[in-house]
């Protein structure tokens, strides 16, 4: 992997894009539940130009806790590498798009947002799928004036909701990329989830959902689900080769002392654990947590539609590449490779390809040059067979 400075010296080499941050209004919004709501914001970036046509768009969708940022800019955003001139996804040629998720906390409008009454919505807000997220990411390019999407690409949430596109927009998606995500979550996925919201709500400074204003609200709550997903999003090797059993720098070493031995990090996985707990609390909404892990968990492209088999044959024309990485816990590569496999029985023009990391699931994060060659190596053809890139060092 890359070090911090050859990220920023590759970083200050980058030619310069066009890029934009900015939000839309939706007069009004009908969810999947039935409910309604006024005045929704989508916050939303984009890098490049539009063309003539209005048709050289990519769709860049993100995972649970990220958000809009995902290409170049100050900072740099989640998936820098792989946006701008001469990337995986050029903006030389292509008008990325990527907006916050309905139901986040990082512009559009969710949990924390301002109700007509002047409060946050808390508990209020209507229960969101990945169909609601989805369809509030067709109105943005409907507004946009926005007509055939080129490709929508995404992992983990960002992949569930790229498998709904080429169903709720039929006939618009020339390629959908999903990365380490099902085309139906599966029983543990929303086991864990459930876990991390038990964390939530058992927190005391929960108060229901109402803790805005009241002071931290659960932060420890959020904390705890936050190390739960960890322990899903990276690998046995990884947390071996990088942690081992070295104990934490401030570990207590009295053994009478029990308090600190329970609530004190004792070995370094446990120090690294307490600060991604921290690092979210700074920057995610406890409420936006919980409305989208169980958004994740409704995610079904089968449901209400005959099943899985008939919503794959509902994809027409839309090119679909499965891509998954060979050390994922929760999104098996077995699992995808079953489901591209019956895509193709299915009628669709499909293609499997398979990335190998030590990283695990956040592989499609942090393998971002992996990843890249991935996307250039689609170019060449459509084949089930897997093709899996070398394992980067750690």
């Amino acid at each position: 992997m890359e070090s911090h400075a050859e990220v920023q010296e590759r970083a200050l080499e980058r030619p310069l894009t066009h890029h934009v941050r900015h939000t839309i209004q939706l007069s009004s919004f009908a969810f999947e539940c039935g409910a309604v709501l006024e005045d929704v914001t989508i916050a939303y970036e984009t890098w490049g130009r539009l063309n003539a046509a209005r048709d050289n768009v990519v769709v860049v969708c993100h995972a649970l806790t990220g958000d809009a940022h995902a290409g170049p800019g100050s900072p740099d955003g989640w998936w820098a590498d792989l946006i701008g001139p001469g990337c995986a996804i050029d903006t030389n040629r292509f008008f990325v798009i990527a907006s916050n998720v309905l139901g986040g906390c990082a512009g559009s409008t969710g949990p924390s947002s301002l109700a007509p009454d002047g409060t946050p919505y808390a508990l209020r807000f209507p229960l969101v799928t990945v169909r609601d997220i989805v369809n509030a990411q067709i109105r943005l390019l409907d507004e946009l004036g926005v007509g055939q999407v080129q490709m929508v690409i995404g992992g983990s949430l960002g992949g569930m909701q790229v498998w709904e596109w080429p169903l709720l927009a039929p006939g618009r998606v020339r390629c959908a990329v999903p990365i380490a995500a099902h085309a139906a979550f599966t029983p543990m996925g929303i086991g864990y989830n459930e876990a991390m919201r038990q964390a939530i709500v058992c927190d005391p400074n929960w108060h229901q959902g109402n803790y805005y204003g009241r002071g931290d609200g659960p932060r420890a709550g959020l904390a705890a689900a936050r190390s739960i997903g960890m322990l899903t999003y990276r690998t046995n090797d990884l947390y071996r080769a990088r942690f081992g059993r070295e104990p934490a720098e401030r570990a207590n070493s009295r053994t009478d002392d029990a308090l600190s031995v329970f609530t004190e990090p004792q070995f370094a996985v446990e120090s690294y654990l307490h600060y991604q707990g921290k690092k979210l609390n700074d920057r995610f909404d406890a409420n936006s947590y919980l409305y989208l892990t169980r958004a994740m968990d409704t995610h079904d492209i089968g449901r209400g539609r005959g099943g899985l088999a008939a919503a794959l044959r509902a994809f027409g024309e839309t090119r679909l590449c499965v891509i998954a990485i060979d050390s994922d816990y929760l999104y098996a590569a077995s699992d995808l490779r079953e489901t591209a496999e019956l895509a193709v029985r299915c009628g669709v023009d499909c293609t499997y390809r398979e990335m190998s990391s030590i990283y695990g699931h956040d592989a499609f994060l942090l393998e971002q040059r992996q990843l890249g060659a991935l996307l250039a190596e689609l170019e060449g053809g459509v084949s089930i067979e897997p093709h899996r890139f070398p394992r980067a060092a750690d």
